[in-house]
């Protein structure tokens, strides 16, 4: 399965964005019921694709918010033995 932004498929199944996330079918079909990641439904029986360049969206968005995340919320030492735990 090509990576988002080369020359792969413009449009991917919900399968196939779990196998680029590294999650389930049904993680990422939640993310597009909320709206968190956009998709369209194609076809009679409504199956969903998500174009490559939304899911590069998605990636960079993730990313933002993690370095906005870490940024706001300073590391303490002591999460490290909370982290390792669970």
């Amino acid at each position: 399965m090509p990576t988002p932004g080369t020359d792969g498929p413009r449009f991917l199944t919900l399968a196939d964005v779990a196998e680029v996330l590294n999650t389930s079918s049904a993680q990422v079909y939640a993310l597009v019921r909320r709206g968190e990641l956009q998709a369209i439904k194609i076809g009679g029986r409504g199956q969903w694709r998500v174009e490559a360049s939304k899911l590069e969206e998605y990636i960079q968005e993730g990313y933002r918010a993690t370095q906005q995340f870490v940024a706001e919320h300073p590391f303490d030492e002591s999460e490290r033995e909370t982290e390792l735990e669970g």
